[in-house]
């Protein structure tokens, strides 16, 4: 009897939890998520902790695309977002792909250096962010949070643009995609049609000048 308390109760709290979502306001603007809010973007060296609990941030927002998470952070921290959750259970992009993961900041050679960073959310599901530094200690110490999300208003004009059409390398001189040559009529060539066009009537003149003469 117990057991089927239990699973009693959990149905009802995932229908609960689908009621709330369904009758969730929908998106009215778009936001920017200042994560981890005042605590910022932050790791502390000497406790070897995150300046907060970015999972427990990141559960009581509500995100869309064409919203920014805002991070407030300096030059010891980085900023990764990932689409694969290998990439983010092992806290290393180093062998994430090109077209799932961006870093956003990092190596800058000046330690400690104020930096605020704003990521635009343009795909919609799950989302993953974390900081690599300190060979990826900052991430196994809790600076790192997923999100879901939603479609909201979709993405702005300003963040859906398509992708830039492939480079092609031009041809080569010997190529055969060279483009064709075109041939321009010599002066020369016209100045001798017309020549030989007042040759033709001079001719004709002295031919008709006898008869010319007769008639007089």
């Amino acid at each position: 009897m117990a057991t089927m308390a239990n699973l009693t109760a959990m149905i009802a709290l995932l229908i609960s939890a689908a009621a709330a979502a369904s009758t969730a306001p929908p998106a009215t603007a778009y936001t920017n998520h200042t994560v981890g809010g005042a605590a910022g973007w932050l790791f502390d060296a000497n406790t070897n902790t995150s300046a907060t609990n970015y999972s427990v941030w990141a559960v009581n927002q509500t995100f869309n695309l064409g919203d920014y998470l805002i991070f407030n952070t300096n030059s010891n921290s980085t900023v990764i977002q990932t689409y694969n959750d290998t990439t983010y259970s092992s806290c290393s992009f180093d062998d994430a792909q090109d077209n799932d993961t961006s870093q956003y900041n990092g190596g800058d050679q000046q330690f400690g250096m104020a930096l605020t960073i704003a990521v635009p959310l343009t795909i919609e599901g799950i989302n993953y962010y974390f900081s690599d530094a300190d060979d990826s200690v900052q991430c196994q110490r809790g600076m790192a949070f997923e999100i879901q999300v939603n479609h909201g208003l979709g993405l702005p004009p300003s963040l859906n643009q398509p992708p830039p059409p492939p480079y092609i390398e031009p041809p080569g001189p010997g190529s055969a995609q060279s483009p064709p040559t075109s041939v321009t009529p010599s002066q020369g060539n016209g100045g001798f049609r017309a020549a030989a066009s007042m040759r033709g009537v001079f001719s004709v003149l002295l031919h008709l000048l006898p008869f010319s003469i007769l008639i007089v």
